[in-house]
């Protein structure tokens, strides 16, 4: 097996399984900042860091399978 092609499926699947161990600690944060108006913006930051590390893992990962089709076929 290609060495880029397992560095790829292996970002993945951490990818997913980091994502999926913190997507329920995110969930209940973001039910707590609804409730609590006054320290919504504290409350929703690492919301919103969460949101934008996982844009930046799809594209990532988006741009290592590309690479590795492109390595594999071409």
């Amino acid at each position: 097996m290609n060495s880029l092609l397992g560095i790829t499926i292996g970002f993945i699947v951490i990818g997913f399984v980091v994502l999926i161990s913190l997507k329920g600690s995110m969930e209940s944060r973001l039910a707590k900042a609804n409730v609590e108006v006054d320290e919504g913006l504290t409350k929703t930051n690492p919301v919103v860091c969460w949101i934008v590390s996982t844009v930046i893992w799809g594209l990532v990962s988006i741009i290592l399978v590309v690479w590795s089709f492109h390595n594999y076929f071409g």
